[in-house]
């Protein structure tokens, strides 16, 4: 018997951020990025808030990849503040912060429930409606997948309004994470067919607007459906898990720094072909793996079917490397390490057994094998 649980509640599109003025919190602990507040974007949350005489303490220690010293330092901050909520805003990094933070501080109050919302900033990582958060190990150069049920937070609230000025690049490297998500959802070896329906829609959705609120961050409409998309591909995924190219993108960004959603966007076409059994040399009635179907599946919602499998998912890998380098994303890490190919190499092994280890690779809908994860880490150099 499979199960499907929304337990978030979301406020979307124009004036969401008005649910701030509604909250019966007296105090809310925000967890957020320092550029938030220097750039004067952290008022449109403190505004409604105000509005609606909710006090708030501010926690800007948020960095790309948080480390555990963070989340206690966050931890301790909340529990000195007298808050009693705790507001995420920004990316990724911000909301799994916050996430990690009522995590521990519910361990340590035992039967208490703190309230949290998580408002992105950018429109990629769906964190705001996961059970997901991942935290690094920065000594042993791991990123920590952590995933609990009691880490989903209780609202999102997605207002496009503060994804209008998010520059171009961070635009196609979180977009590309939502249409990582996405595919990765709609093959897990854990997909369902409502996990399945929002990963299609998010699919759908990121081959109409990505490339157009790359293209101009004015496009509101644009980027209105790329917000929503994250948070779709964020509930598929929360229902389904993720796959080999989440495990080996946590891998590269933890040795090599590399963004999150740009690693992902660069493994995508290798697995994708990895996990079909595609090469330049397969005729299509070798392939048999039900796996196959779900990405042909995918590359229709695109517009992308050809002649036969293979080459709808030689079409599909070929789409993906396009818009990447539409989008200035490199195909080959190569082209943005400031490292040699030996130091590179000497890495290998040591990401290969932290990409088997992860998570969300154990969803994965081809079982990899060590050399197997080596050599697309190779092709990916």
């Amino acid at each position: 018997m499979k199960h499907f649980h929304i337990s978030t509640d979301i406020y979307f599109s124009d004036g969401a951020l008005e649910r701030l003025t509604q909250i019966t919190s007296k105090k809310a602990y925000i967890v957020t990025d320092p550029f938030m507040v220097k750039g004067g974007g952290i008022r449109a949350i403190t505004k409604p808030l105000h509005q609606g005489g909710t006090d708030y303490e501010l926690f800007t220690e948020v960095i790309p990849d948080p480390p555990l010293e963070k989340v206690a330092a966050g931890v301790k901050g909340f529990q000195a503040s007298g808050c009693d909520t705790i507001i995420g805003v920004g990316g990724g990094s911000a909301m799994d912060l916050s996430k990690s933070i009522r995590r521990m501080a519910e361990e340590l109050n035992p039967g208490v429930h703190i309230p949290l919302i998580c408002i992105p900033t950018t429109s990629g990582t769906g964190s705001e409606v996961t059970s997901f958060a991942v935290i690094s190990d920065t000594e042993h150069q791991v990123k920590i997948p952590l995933v609990s049920e009691d880490m989903t937070p209780d609202e999102a609230i997605l207002d496009a309004v503060l994804v209008r000025s998010v520059p171009a690049g961070i635009t196609a490297d979180t977009g590309m994470d939502v249409l990582t998500h996405a595919i990765e959802a709609y093959v897990s070896t854990e997909h369902n067919d409502f996990s399945g329906a929002l990963a299609e829609k998010a699919v759908e959705i990121v081959g109409q607007y990505l490339y157009r609120s790359y293209s101009d961050n004015e496009d509101a409409h644009a980027r209105k459906k790329m917000h929503i998309a994250a948070t779709l591909a964020g509930i598929a995924f929360n229902a389904s898990s993720l796959g080999l190219n989440h495990g080996m993108a946590h891998a590269v960004g933890a040795h090599f720094h590399v963004p999150h959603g740009r690693a992902n966007a660069m493994l995508l076409p290798l697995v994708i072909e990895y996990n079909a059994g595609v090469s330049n040399v397969t005729k299509n009635r070798q392939l048999h793996d039900p796996v196959v179907e779900r990405y042909c599946t995918i590359a229709n919602v695109l517009g992308l079917s050809s002649v036969n499998d293979v080459m709808t998912i030689h079409s599909l890998c070929n789409y993906i490397r396009y818009l990447n380098e539409a989008m200035g994303i490199p195909l080959h890490l190569s082209q943005m390490l400031t490292i040699t190919k030996e130091q590179y190499e000497a890495e290998l092994d040591a990401m290969a057994e932290a990409a088997l280890d992860d998570s969300c690779t154990a969803t994965n809908p081809r079982v990899p094998l060590k050399p197997e994860v080596i050599e697309l880490f190779r092709k990916l150099w």
